[in-house]
């Protein structure tokens, strides 16, 4: 796989965010939003934990690049 790429994931249970570092612009917007999530100085740097999905929704709805998405995980 190709380093430019890169998809990776993370999940509170109940959304996941989708990150594409290649396409990242590094605006800022997503730390400035929900620094509790959004950590890039530590390991690892999406921390869906730390917010409701409601505000990570919020925050990944508000990026200027398509590097980070989101999808709602089914219950079933």
């Amino acid at each position: 796989m190709d380093s430019k790429e890169v998809t990776k994931k993370y999940t509170n249970g109940e959304v996941t965010i989708v990150w594409q570092p290649s396409k990242c612009a590094h605006s800022g917007n997503c730390v400035r939003n929900n620094p509790d999530v959004f950590r890039p100085k530590e390991q690892p740097w999406i921390v869906t934990d730390n917010s409701t999905t409601e505000k990570i929704i919020e925050t990944v709805n508000k990026r200027p690049s398509r590097a980070l998405t989101f999808y709602l995980n089914k219950n079933d």
